[in-house]
């Protein structure tokens, strides 16, 4: 576990726009990739970039303990050298065994602004999917991966039939408020989870809904499964048509709604639209909405709205969170095990082959007038009994290898060294073994 590491912020400790002065453009992140993993020094790299998170999961090829990379991240997300002590101050960092359970808290949507929500999942599938195109993801971080969102599937079942809550869900109802009964249109600017999952709480409710996508196609593919109707991002933008709330969660790095995209929409409302706004950096600049005349809603007060219930959120998750440390329990003796397997291995053939020369150094001296049939029983006695005595000290390295340092195993095969006797005939010192 010690080979892995997590760098970065979220809505926990910074404000939305702290968070957008790291996140990159959805587009540009396949190809940021690599230069990425390399300024890190690491062999596997992810990049997960959220409506309110940013982070970065990294692991080293050769087993070394991965180190503190919040400078080298910094310097690789926003492009400059960062101030003395301005990135530790900003940044967060996970390594080892933290580093995975902040994942599978992350995957799990236990560090989620809406404890519970499982929009972030398919988020994380999404980033791993990337990782894996652009050939950033390795066997560490898949195997990671795999059993973060094989949890995450875990608490789906946990909570089946208990509808888990959502900074979409908050932002629905939102919309819903604002239109005060009222089956007025609402848009949807961009496919992701969260519009999705908006579209689905506002399609239940009976609004007409408006698919709004760059690319045509795929805006046409999500509306035919909430009967809605697509409309490609550029004509939404010039001829906007009337609709009561507008949901915003697009990628790319400058606004999708200019100020005359804005004065436009104004205009062809019967009502004033209410703004709901997901994106990092934001999909509508707060002042151009202002000046328009619209209100908007953004991630620092949909996460602070989050916050009220997030207590009861947590507490209703509590087995969630024993799950996860079970997992944890299970996953740490599994790498730990696997990481010295091959030094088991060779501890097991010292045992049965000192046996085994013992044997023969008995049977050519002392015991050389057994028959074959004798010396063969003899030979299996030997071997049998060199497993069992070396079952004690691998079961004890198993353990310990979960629980202990690396440091304190490798002592361990440092210092046990199996004296191996020698055949008669043989020259020279006996060989040890480490």
């Amino acid at each position: 576990m010690h080979q892995i590491g997590v760098v970065g912020l979220s809505y926990r400790h910074a404000g939305v726009d702290e968070v957008a002065r790291f996140a990159l453009p959805k587009a540009e992140i396949a190809a940021r990739l690599p230069a990425l993993r390399d300024s890190l020094g690491a062999a596997e790299i992810l990049y997960v970039g959220t409506c309110n998170r940013v982070e970065v999961l990294y692991a080293t090829g050769d087993g070394s303990p991965a180190g503190d990379c919040r400078r080298d991240v910094y310097r690789a997300l926003t492009g400059r050298e960062p101030e003395p002590g301005e990135a530790t101050r900003i940044l967060r960092a996970w390594t080892g065994e933290a580093a995975i359970e902040h994942l599978f808290l992350v995957a799990c949507g236990l560090d989620s602004a809406q404890a519970g929500e499982q929009e972030i999942a398919a988020q994380l599938r999404g980033a791993w999917e990337a990782a894996r195109s652009a050939r950033a993801s390795g066997p560490t971080l898949d195997r990671l991966l795999g059993e973060a969102l094989s949890m995450a599937n875990r608490v789906r079942r946990l909570a089946a039939g208990v509808r888990a809550p959502s900074l979409a869900d908050l932002a629905a109802d939102r919309a819903l408020q604002h239109l005060a009964g009222r089956r007025a249109a609402v848009a949807l600017v961009g496919v992701s989870p969260m519009t999705k999952r908006c579209a689905t709480v506002l399609h239940r409710a009976g609004n007409p809904l408006l698919i709004v996508n760059r690319t045509l196609q795929v805006a046409e593919e999500f509306a035919q499964v909430v009967s809605g109707r697509a409309l490609p991002l550029d004509e939404f933008r010039t001829r906007p048509p009337d609709v009561g709330a507008l949901v915003l969660a697009a990628g790319g790095g400058e606004p999708v709604l200019d100020r005359d995209a804005l004065a436009l929409l104004a205009q062809s409302a019967a009502q004033t639209p209410l703004i709901i706004d997901f994106g990092v950096p934001p999909n509508v600049d707060p002042e151009a909405a202002r000046l328009a005349g619209l209100a908007r809603i953004g991630m620092n007060e949909l996460v602070e709205a989050a916050q009220e219930r997030r207590l009861a959120q947590l507490m209703r998750l509590a087995p969630v969170r024993a799950a996860i440390d079970e997992r944890l329990t299970r996953l740490r003796g599994e790498l730990a095990t696997r990481a010295i397997g091959r030094r088991l291995a060779d501890l097991r053939g010292a045992f049965e082959q000192i046996a085994a020369e013992e044997v023969e150094r008995a049977l050519a001296s002392e015991l050389r007038d057994l028959d074959d049939s004798q010396r063969e029983l003899l030979q299996r006695l030997g071997a049998t009994v060199a497993r069992r005595l070396a079952h004690l000290p691998l079961a004890g390295l198993r353990a310990a290898a979960a629980h202990a340092s690396a440091d304190a195993v490798d002592a361990f095969f440092r210092e046990a060294r199996l004296r191996r006797p020698t055949l008669p005939g043989a020259t020279g010192d006996n060989k040890r073994q480490r």
